[in-house]
């Protein structure tokens, strides 16, 4: 049998410590897709280790993915987006005669 070394699933474990998730406040059966309902409060989670922990408040979809994915919300420094990159001449096979 093939087990791995106890420092290598250490290090896979400590490297999810910190890692932040939100969980709707609804009544009923649980937790839902986010996407279900978009203006309900989230209570946002941190984990410590060993348990989830509670760690903020959101009140809606838009404000929890701020708190989630904050580098999503900062524009790259040097990124070209969508207006940088003008059609290539020649005929792709998406582009009519």
């Amino acid at each position: 049998m093939d087990e791995e070394p106890l420092s290598e699933w250490a290090e896979r474990r400590d490297a999810k410590i910190g890692r932040l998730r939100a969980v709707p406040i609804v009544s009923g059966n649980g937790p839902k897709g986010s996407h279900v309902s978009p203006d309900v409060p989230r209570a946002i989670k941190r984990w410590n280790g060993h348990a989830w922990e509670p760690y903020g408040f959101a009140t809606s979809l838009a404000e929890t993915k701020r708190i989630l994915f904050p580098e999503a919300n900062t524009p790259a420094a040097g990124s070209p987006g969508l207006a940088g990159q003008p059609l290539a001449p020649g005929r792709g096979r998406h582009r009519k005669p």
